[in-house]
């Protein structure tokens, strides 16, 4: 994994077709819930490789739940594990931050998710 290139994290899309500006907007007006769609690296971007597995479920530290996310999402994260601030949690039906004070765990792991 040492040999993967820097991300370029102005390589995104999102993953239902939505502008990534007019996505942004949506995001910060939306203060709970799932969002209707989420911003990606790209796949040539995904493709350059991972610095971290590629895992596709988290544990909630204060609620316990299990959150499952779809491989582009996942990818993302594995390429550029700092990429996103916070993810959703299924159960409390709203976004908490992630990184070395986040809430969430990878499933399985002691690891923090966004680390």
């Amino acid at each position: 994994m040492s040999d993967v290139p820097p991300v370029d994290r102005s390589s995104v899309t999102t993953l239902h077709g939505t502008p990534v500006d007019e996505l942004r907007r949506q995001q910060a007006a939306q203060p709970t819930g799932m969002h209707a769609d989420y911003i990606v690296l790209t796949d040539e971007e995904r493709a350059k490789g991972f610095v971290r597995p590629v895992r596709r479920a988290y544990v909630h530290q204060k609620c316990g739940s299990l959150t499952t996310m779809g491989t582009k999402l996942a990818e993302t994260y594995a390429r550029d594990p700092k990429f996103y601030g916070a993810t959703f949690c299924c159960s409390c039906n709203s976004h908490f931050p992630v990184g070395a004070d986040g809430e969430f765990l990878w499933d399985g792991t002691n690891e923090k998710v966004g680390t």
